[in-house]
């Protein structure tokens, strides 16, 4: 943990301390929810970002298109 994590960890603590028992126990669930669904989001996200590319042209269309497109330039670097 960094050192700006562990100071804003103690901010919110010292803002904590004014909720009652109620308040805090939902805040706990809440933040249980959100470390389980952010799990759930990355892995969903990972395997739905293959296929994402959708074009009709064939695999070797699509390079032939890429490397007409490369524009090559002559520069003289002096040492």
């Amino acid at each position: 943990m960094t050192f700006t994590d562990k100071h804003i960890v103690k901010t919110y603590s010292k803002l904590f301390k004014g909720l009652n028992e109620d308040s805090k126990v939902e805040l706990i669930e809440n933040l249980s929810k959100s470390l389980k669904s952010k799990k759930e989001r990355k892995e969903a996200g990972f395997y739905e970002s293959f296929g994402s590319f959708e074009s009709e042209k064939t695999a070797n269309e699509i390079i032939a298109e890429i490397k007409s497109s490369r524009k090559f330039r002559e520069k003289d670097i002096e040492l």
